[in-house]
């Protein structure tokens, strides 16, 4: 058994505590209204798993800029006219015991224009998209006072904190790319520029709020899919960086939590970003995580936290139904009456359709 106990309390570096070390990780869901505000969906599908027992529940990526939304269907949070709907879900999650964030992005190459109607912009126009155009030095600024006062919109809605997302190949990680960002000012080249963007953003978030508002950030490790250009040793670096700049928990998006790094072989993550990070900033890892006996696991590896993603869709009180030791979890595929009752509208399981989580209903 580990010493760390999974359904006991977690504690983010400033001192707030979450009633367990199971998050909800942020997931596109497709629910928000055109205008990025929340949806009555939107809260059914994080509220039900706040009620689920679910200690941290965050929210979808949320776009900080309206030339930064990735997807349709995308909550927003860069404007005012936001606040109302975030109030109501952090309400409602607080008031189902759950520790509240809203996950914070910009969409940079991977923005649609096509929802946007803007052409989108990256670390540099030869990046990962050729239609993307590079990101001028006022363009820089703008977006990095952005995620600050998406912090600051977060914090005056009622929400516990925010999570800036640094992984999966979107504008903070297009600077960290070694690929995608070639350019030859300060925000390009070296490692040391290359972060600077990411880290610049989580400075200025950190410095906007109080020191009891949480401010984490989601990386990727290594190269996987939207991830291009980066590498393992560089972003060891970056995590101990990110903890001198004042981040209250750092998420590393693994994809197969149970898998060892690519670069090395015969090592996994978990301890080496451990290692890397400063004492008292927790880790939290996702990737691929079913049951109870994988949950501890990582956290007997170095893990602090874990965050579900897909089995959080067809459990959404997961972490009450653990405590039956013969409880197995419900697997994918499940039928749009099943994610109906498990909080997730059409719209949802739509999208889910894509990643064959859905399955059509027998003809009568």
């Amino acid at each position: 058994m580990s010493q760390k106990d999974l359904l006991g309390p977690f504690s983010f570096r400033n001192g707030v505590k979450a009633r367990n070390r199971v998050f909800l990780a942020p997931m596109t869901n497709q629910q928000s209204h055109d205008d990025g505000t929340l949806s009555d969906d939107e809260q059914l599908w994080l509220a039900t798993r706040a009620e689920g027992g679910f200690g941290v529940v965050e929210t979808c990526a949320s776009h900080v800029t309206k030339d930064g939304q990735g997807w349709p269907g995308e909550l927003g949070i860069f404007d005012d006219e936001h606040i109302p709907g975030l109030t109501r879900l952090a309400n409602s999650l607080r008031s189902a015991g759950a520790t509240s964030l809203v996950q914070i992005f910009h969409g940079g190459a991977r923005a649609d224009a096509n929802v946007t109607g803007i052409r989108p912009l990256s670390a540099s126009e030869e990046g990962q998209a050729p239609l993307a155009r590079d990101a001028t030095p006022e363009d820089i600024e703008r977006i990095l006072d952005a995620f600050r006062d998406a912090a600051v919109r977060a914090h005056k809605a009622g929400f516990d904190g925010v999570e800036l997302h640094g992984a999966h190949g979107y504008l903070l990680g297009q600077f960290l790319s070694a690929s995608a960002n070639r350019r030859t000012d300060e925000w390009g080249g070296s490692l040391v520029n290359r972060a600077r963007f990411m880290r610049e953003a989580t400075r200025r978030a950190r410095a906007a709020v109080p020191a009891s508002f949480i401010v984490g950030i989601r990386i990727s490790p290594e190269d996987f899919g939207n991830a291009r250009g980066l590498d393992l040793d560089e972003n060891l670096k970056l995590a101990k960086w990110l903890c001198d700049d004042g981040i209250d928990f750092l998420h590393v998006s693994l994809w197969d939590a149970f898998a060892n790094t690519k670069k090395r072989p015969e090592e996994h993550p978990i301890p080496l970003f451990r290692r890397a990070m400063a004492e008292d900033v927790p880790l939290v890892v996702a990737g691929a995580i079913w049951t109870r006996q994988q949950a501890v696991d990582l956290l007997e590896r170095g893990a602090d936290g874990i965050a579900l993603g897909r089995c959080a869709i067809a459990n959404p009180d997961w972490p009450k139904r653990i405590t039956d030791s013969a409880w197995e979890p419900r697997r994918p595929p499940l039928l749009p009456q099943e994610l109906r009752e498990r909080g997730i509208s059409d719209s949802f399981a739509n999208y889910l359709r894509r990643f064959k989580f859905v399955a059509d209903a027998p003809a009568s």
